[in-house]
């Protein structure tokens, strides 16, 4: 119980590698009971790689549900029980992107469609980068499956990706939150960032605490 909030029903209607979406009936404090739809979905981690020119790499990839390309950043779904989310943003930024960073912070924590899902993604900030040598990369990493195979990547001045965020050109977003996270914490000297290392939020906040 939560709050005044208590799941006293809860039955699995659908579920795959990826998410389960569970039908449950909750209390209130006030005693009704109402049915809510929950989508349980893993989580997730996100990287803004900024490069020494202030350039963040974006990526374009077709999605399905949307029956377009979006633009993103690089990510990856936490499906790996042994990685840490730490780990997991420096084997997707290689992976994706074909590079590696020596400076790594934390620069936020995102609770996506809440009223719907569960969803938990930490956004990264990699910096001072390196590009991987070809012969070092992970050659189904690089080459890519499905619409991964068509991924397409651009650098954007960092000031230019914030314009192309408020005017509606990007969208999804947690990359519209990293790019602006990062035009914020930049113009404050990056004193806000928290160490990368950091473990991973709880799975649930309970605002009567």
């Amino acid at each position: 119980m939560v709050g005044g909030y208590e799941t006293v029903a809860s039955r699995v209607v659908h579920e795959n590698h990826i998410m389960s979406i569970r039908v449950e009936r909750v209390r209130m404090p006030g005693g009704q009971v109402a049915e809510r739809d929950v989508i349980d979905r893993l989580g997730a981690v996100v990287i803004v790689a900024l490069d020494g020119e202030g350039r963040v790499l974006l990526l374009s990839q077709y999605r399905h549900p949307v029956s377009g390309f979006v633009v993103e950043l690089p990510a990856g779904l936490l499906d790996k029980p042994d990685e840490t989310p730490f780990a997991a943003a420096q084997r997707e930024l290689y992976e994706e992107a074909g590079l590696r960073a020596a400076t790594w912070h934390t620069l936020l924590d995102l609770r996506l469609t809440p009223a719907a899902m569960n969803h938990q993604v930490r956004v990264y900030l990699a910096r001072d980068l390196t590009v991987v040598p070809a012969e070092e990369r992970y050659e189904l990493g690089q080459a890519g499956e499905f619409e991964e195979a068509d991924l397409r990547t651009e650098w954007v001045e960092l000031g230019e990706a914030v314009r192309r965020a408020l005017a509606g050109q990007i969208q999804n977003d947690a990359a519209v939150a990293g790019i602006l996270a990062t035009a914020a914490a930049s113009a404050d000297g990056w004193r806000p960032l928290r160490p990368a290392e950091l473990p991973w939020p709880p799975r649930t906040i309970d605002s009567a605490a």
